[in-house]
């Protein structure tokens, strides 16, 4: 596939940096933001064909940002993937139960991360 547009939400700079790279270069496209209020503007602005979403964000996180860009009729068929650094099962748990489309460990392992990219892309919109 790819040039699908890929909405990255990472507030860490070299884990963003890290991503998009290994996206761009696969061929596909990319827009990003720092924080989870800018990805859901981008999200309704822009309609990605995917989101990554961290988890641990400053302000709102990754889990309210779902609730936000599901209850949206304009982004809630937009597939969201959760990435986090998080082992903990407790945090697993909690982005399991919400209902993400996906979850990706930091540090990313390139050839799974990009597997599960197309993987997700291929479902039809609006399916987990």
């Amino acid at each position: 596939m790819a040039n699908e547009l890929i909405l990255i939400v990472e507030d860490n700079e070299k884990n963003r940096k890290l991503v998009r790279d290994v996206l761009q270069f696969k061929g596909y496209q990319t827009l990003e933001s720092e924080s989870a209020e800018e990805g859901i503007r981008l999200a309704r602005e822009k309609k990605p064909a995917l989101i990554l979403m961290d988890f641990h964000l400053p302000g709102m996180n990754g889990i309210e940002a779902f609730k936000v860009l599901r209850a949206d009729p304009q982004t809630s068929s937009i597939p969201i993937v959760a990435v986090t650094a998080s082992a903990m099962t407790e945090d697993r748990q909690k982005i399991i139960a919400a209902g993400f489309d996906g979850l990706q460990t930091k540090p990313i392992n390139v050839k799974e991360f990009l597997e599960a990219v197309a993987q997700t892309l291929k479902k039809p919109r609006g399916t987990a």
